[in-house]
């Protein structure tokens, strides 16, 4: 790109910072009515509810701030690398959202799109096409060079189907061929991929990997969604609840992302969950603990009550065996027998924990809701802790920018 696109994509900002959701709203509605095929691709939960609307609005918005030095976007360059090779995107799609973005520019903005602007989104978007599409076929070419690893959509059956709470059920994913598969590592996620015959469309979900690194399978521990209005994985996870039993095949794609313990991991662990974002976290501290990791490992846990608490029996049996792991709970709703348990009342707060320390090198793990990422976030930027330390998975489009 010349000096004068990047002044010219720099002038931009503040007309997407007003009207980027309108800008990715139309082009949406516009790819998808000249390319329908496109829906199978994406999430359309997430297109109802605004999401990724929003979600792509941010990331333009990001791109057109950073334009002048694209480095500094690399670690999100890698975060969103992950989650297209996990959906199989591929470089030929990037040539189709191109077309349609730069149309929509011209459409939305009108008058305003002149031919130097146009000119500067087309320049400033084969260069983030060919950042992106480049990462992405480092990590397709990683995914193959491991044991067992494989690109693209790979048919599973379900071995086993088995309830962890009242809520959340999971499932033992086996490769149909009667293979072996790619070990992940603790706190990545795989994608499933179903026939929605509501919507007559495929559509793909992406859940954490719950079980320990394996060459046998995969397990995934899937929370059931209430309400007339499902939120963004409502729809494949009650799916997987209601219709999908042992035996049935699903399509899965091998494990991606980067909410991942570090290989050289030498320091205190303190994992924050809330809900069903306990399932990445499962799988790094019974990691650890086969490790036999000598840290100290604590985690914070918050759930409405003992009844939508998954695999509680487990982790009480790891901190009653493992000296150098703690846990604090939090329930909305207790029983007496919580109460002598130790356990607190109300939403997860760690300013309500007492002596709760930890060593200035500790690297902090969250996951949950949006809010409730948040929340834990700020508090542990309020006590001291380097943002720099704090990792945090926020399910569905990436709405949060914390770091």
């Amino acid at each position: 790109m010349t000096s004068e696109q990047k002044e010219l994509i720099t002038a931009t900002v503040p007309v997407l910072r007003e009207n980027g959701v309108l800008l990715t709203t139309h082009f949406y509605k516009r790819m998808f009515t000249h390319n329908p095929e496109l829906k199978n691709l994406f999430n359309m939960g997430n297109q109802q509810s605004g999401k990724q609307q929003t979600a792509l609005a941010m990331a333009v918005l990001g791109y057109a701030e950073n334009i002048a030095n694209p480095a500094v976007l690399l670690p999100v360059v890698d975060r969103i690398g992950h989650k297209h090779v996990s959906l199989d995107i591929r470089p030929e799609q990037y040539l189709i959202v191109g077309k349609h973005l730069l149309a929509s520019i011209k459409e939305v903005l009108g008058a305003a799109a002149t031919p130097g602007i146009i000119d500067a989104w087309s320049a400033a978007y084969l260069q983030l096409a060919k950042l992106m599409s480049g990462h992405e076929a480092t990590l397709y070419e990683q995914q193959t060079m491991k044991p067992n690893g494989w690109t693209g959509w790979r048919p599973f059956k379900v071995g086993q189907k088995i309830a962890e709470s009242a809520e959340i059920t999971s499932f033992y994913l086996y490769p149909a061929d009667g293979g072996q598969v790619m070990p992940h590592i603790p706190g990545q996620f795989i994608s499933i991929r179903l026939f929605l015959p509501e919507l007559s469309l495929n559509q793909a979900r992406q859940y954490s990997v719950s079980s320990t690194p394996t060459q046998e399978y995969y397990r995934i521990s899937v929370k059931k969604e209430k309400g007339l209005k499902l939120d963004t994985g409502g729809i494949i996870s009650n799916r997987l609840h209601d219709f999908i039993n042992e035996g049935d095949i699903v399509d899965l794609t091998a494990p991606a992302g980067t909410f991942i313990l570090p290989e050289q991991l030498k320091a205190p662990v303190m994992l924050i969950s809330g809900g069903v974002g306990l399932t990445p976290m499962i799988s790094m501290l019974q990691h650890l603990v086969d490790k036999n990791y000598s840290f100290p490992i604590t985690w914070l846990h918050g759930c409405r009550n003992r009844a939508v608490h998954a695999f509680k029996e487990q982790l009480e049996t790891i901190t009653q065996t493992q000296a150098n792991v703690a846990q604090h709970i939090f329930y909305n709703d207790l029983t007496e027998t919580d109460k002598e348990a130790g356990v607190f009342e109300g939403h997860l707060d760690i300013t309500q924990i007492p002596l709760l320390t930890s060593d200035p090198d500790t690297l902090y793990y969250l996951c949950g809701p949006s809010f409730f990422i948040q929340k834990q976030y700020k508090d542990l930027i309020d006590l001291g802790v380097d943002k720099e330390l704090i990792l945090f998975e926020e399910f569905g489009p990436q709405l949060l920018n914390l770091n």
